[in-house]
């Protein structure tokens, strides 16, 4: 069955081209013009694997929009597209619960690798898919990291992120080693956007004071996760 994409563009042209183009790589496209139609959708009947969504768009822009999916669909995943090139929208993006985003005109290769590298991560299952971290659990498969005091509900990313710090135990990491392996490009804003995940997965574990991610500056992460 192929996977099934939501694509919510106001722009007529770049929506049409985007459709096309997806399409010839055997997506199947639902393509909405106005976000509020999403909504409606929501509430009744929401067959999708996959979102793209615009983040300028009138009435409704993409985050807004995001953040009422991601309250019903906590696990979906996201790519959005802007317009412009100003690291807030980006980072906004990340911080709601995207996993990826790109700036248009973007590269429609790009866009199909970002996907399959979304998709990819959507459904591959961890050999361990629950870990013991300190007071938590981690169960990859639900995407959950679960402690007494409640639980928290993870973006694929940050899954990823989480299980790689943690194949590195009581070590020093590079951040651009982070970056190769887990988003597979290094610039700026990727940079940045690491720095984003990491200080939530900080606020996620604080309950339990043992566990530290430490800044190297200049260099990475220093990571100390007991062992139970």
């Amino acid at each position: 069955m192929n996977t099934k994409i939501l694509l919510v563009e106001d722009d007529s042209d770049f929506g049409m081209i985007l459709k096309q183009y997806l399409e010839l790589e055997d997506f199947e496209v639902v393509w909405f013009k106005n976000p509020e139609d999403v909504v409606t959708v929501l509430a009744s009947d929401f067959p999708y694997q996959f979102g793209i969504l615009d983040i300028m768009m009138p009435k409704m822009d993409g985050f807004s929009l995001a953040k009422v999916i991601l309250k019903q669909k906590p696990q979906f995943p996201l790519l959005f597209l802007t317009a412009k090139n100003q690291k807030i929208d980006r980072l906004t993006g990340l911080k709601i619960g995207a996993d990826d985003y790109l700036a248009k005109p973007c590269d429609p290769e790009e866009l199909i690798l970002r996907i399959k590298n979304i998709l990819k991560r959507t459904t591959a299952h961890s050999p361990d898919l629950q870990q013991k971290i300190g007071d938590y659990i981690l169960d990859s498969d639900k995407l959950l990291l679960i402690h007494p005091k409640g639980n928290i509900r993870l973006t694929i990313r940050e899954k990823d992120l989480l299980i790689y710090l943690l194949q590195h135990n009581n070590q020093m990491i590079k951040r651009d080693a982070i970056l190769d392996n887990l988003w597979e490009t290094n610039d700026y804003f990727t940079g940045r956007s690491l720095d984003v995940f990491i200080s939530k997965l900080r606020k996620y574990l604080n309950h339990d004071p043992t566990i530290k991610i430490l800044s190297v500056r200049g260099i990475g992460f220093e990571i100390n996760f007991p062992e139970r």
